[in-house]
């Protein structure tokens, strides 16, 4: 096993070692592009959104009623599932034929698909009950027709999580052979039949809003069949055959059961601060997803992409018992956070009203919902750093099939965002739950990270101390100037549309601009992000 004690100066070819990220950076690459285009379309769907419903009690029931899938998959099948699967598809792939390999996907595509179909089932059926257990404020201040309206929507996005995890599914297969492109791309036809959603079906409809929830269920059909071919060409289409007693999908099911819980933990909070939002003024739950949708543009196109590459990376180095190339990986992993992460969340703190304003003000959202939006965006902001670290770190775990520990962690960090909403919801409203979300992500990404280090599964390379300290100066050096050369948050509200977009798109370029300045001129060159071999950590 390797220790501490072994640590030490790591001979390895350099040229292989610079391959081997160089190969991370093209995957990378790859996957946050498609992310990319895919958080793009997101953006202008939901100014689609914002422009044709606005924030009201319609829209906080579509919200409900999207989020109760939208949740459940990720998880289910991109939470626990995926965790649990890819390092035992990675283990199959490395060390067994073609035939057993195939044996193994059709036996669990039964196994999933049969879970699926019965849960789906039971959420059509007890939509009603459902959606009241995850608005329960409704139910107190006798919102019936909330309640009822968000029933009727849950009932059409529900069968969502049955087609969205078999496409998750597919897309782990994909991912294991290093096709990351498809399961990529595939989101942005989420985004394309909500926006077709919207601007299409809506008009036809009698009570608009409901068009959005046939757009959910028509994106998940459409994501599922669009990978299809793509597992033919591998030869890997299953043929679904239930096999809960194969010993593949035993050990898939036993890494589930608390894996279903540690990797989700962030989704289990934001689910959280939608059922106090609840009881907080109308408006609050939308104000609370048109914020947390700006985050997830970094989260997704750096944090999901990492964690999508590194995690069938970290298998395969598991499978091969290569700890000194398993700890590279991870540390790679976390330069890539560190230097990325942190303006992207500095820039969103300094921006978060422009932004708000830019995409989301119109007749049906007001100045008042860009000022109460821009509080949430803010303190999500806060925490962007730390869900990040999480899908860097969470891997290191999983890739190991080490399920337990992540349980652990999470159930502290569960405990701790519990007793901070409490706290925080009377002073702050809805950005108290948004700020508690972020705090109790940072404890959840200290704790992975103290116990990787502890077991020396991850010993940092040098130039951390350094790297540090660039980033920090240049982060604090672009929100100094982007802060200053913006104007009032008042003067955004007033400003026409396509004048807030060139003043957004020239802060957000200038700031770019000047951090990667800041980066060049305080020492840190793009090979430095490439030199991996390690020499005595800082």
């Amino acid at each position: 096993m390797w220790t501490a004690a072994s640590r030490g100066p790591w001979h390895y070819n350099r040229d292989f070692a610079e391959d081997r990220i160089l190969s991370l950076f093209k995957s990378l690459s790859t996957v946050g592009g498609y992310t990319l285009l895919s958080r793009v379309l997101g953006f202008v769907r939901d100014l689609v959104f914002a422009q044709v419903f606005g924030a009201n009690a319609q829209t906080d029931a579509f919200f409900v009623a999207f989020k109760i899938p939208n949740f459940l998959r990720r998880l289910f099948a991109e939470g626990a599932f995926a965790t649990a699967f890819v390092p035992v598809l990675t283990e199959y792939r490395t060390q067994r034929d073609l035939r057993e390999l195939k044996a193994f996907i059709d036996h669990i595509a039964g196994a999933l698909g049969l879970v699926l179909l019965v849960l789906s089932l039971i959420g059509v059926v007890a939509a009603p009950l459902i959606v009241s257990l995850f608005a329960f404020g409704w139910v107190i201040d006798g919102e019936g027709t909330k309640l009822a309206l968000a029933a009727e929507m849950l009932r059409l996005t529900f069968p969502y999580l049955f087609f969205i995890s078999l496409t998750a599914f597919a897309g782990g297969i994909l991912n294991a052979h290093d096709r990351f492109a498809v399961p990529a791309f595939t989101p942005v036809l989420l985004n394309v039949c909500l926006i077709a959603a919207a601007l299409w079906l809506a008009p036809q409809m009698e009570e608009a809003i409901v068009a959005l929830a046939w757009g959910v269920l028509l994106a998940g059909i459409t994501q599922f069949t669009f990978q299809l071919p793509f597992l033919a060409r591998l030869r890997l289409l299953p043929r679904p055959r239930p096999g809960f007693r194969d010993p593949g999908v035993r050990r898939v099911l036993k890494l589930m059961v608390p894996a279903l819980f540690a990797v989700s933990v962030t989704q289990i909070n934001l689910m959280f601060d939608t059922v106090l939002a609840s009881f907080l003024v109308s408006g609050s739950i939308s104000w609370l997803y048109y914020s947390d949708r700006l985050v997830e543009f970094p989260l997704g196109v750096l944090g999901i992409a990492l964690a999508t590459v590194i995690l069938p990376r970290l298998s395969r180095r598991q499978a091969e018992a290569a700890p000194r190339a398993f700890s590279l990986t991870l540390d790679w992993g976390l330069r890539m956070t560190l230097v990325f992460g942190v303006p992207a969340a500095v820039g969103l703190m300094v921006l978060a009203g422009p932004m708000i304003a830019t995409l989301f003000q119109s007749d049906v959202f007001d100045a008042q919902d860009v000022i109460m939006a821009q509080r949430s965006l803010m303190a999500y902001a806060l925490g962007l750093q730390a869900f990040i670290l999480i899908k860097v770190l969470a891997p290191g775990f999983y890739a190991r099939q080490d399920t337990a520990t992540p349980v652990k962690i999470g159930v502290i960090a569960m405990v701790a965002n519990m007793a901070l909403n409490l706290a925080l919801i009377f002073p702050l409203k809805h950005a108290g739950l948004a700020l508690a979300t972020s705090l109790s992500a940072y404890l959840n990404a200290f704790l992975l990270m103290r116990h990787l280090r502890r077991d020396a599964v991850y010993l940092p390379s040098s130039g951390w101390s350094r790297l540090i300290a660039q980033v920090a100066g240049a982060a604090l050096l672009m929100a100094g100037l982007v802060a200053w050369l913006s104007p009032e948050l008042g003067a955004w509200s007033e400003a026409a549309r396509w004048t807030r977009v060139v003043w957004l798109g020239g802060l957000i370029t200038l700031g770019a601009g000047i951090y990667g300045a800041a980066l060049l001129t305080f020492g840190l060159r793009p090979r430095d992000l490439l030199d991996h071999s390690v020499r005595e950590t800082d």
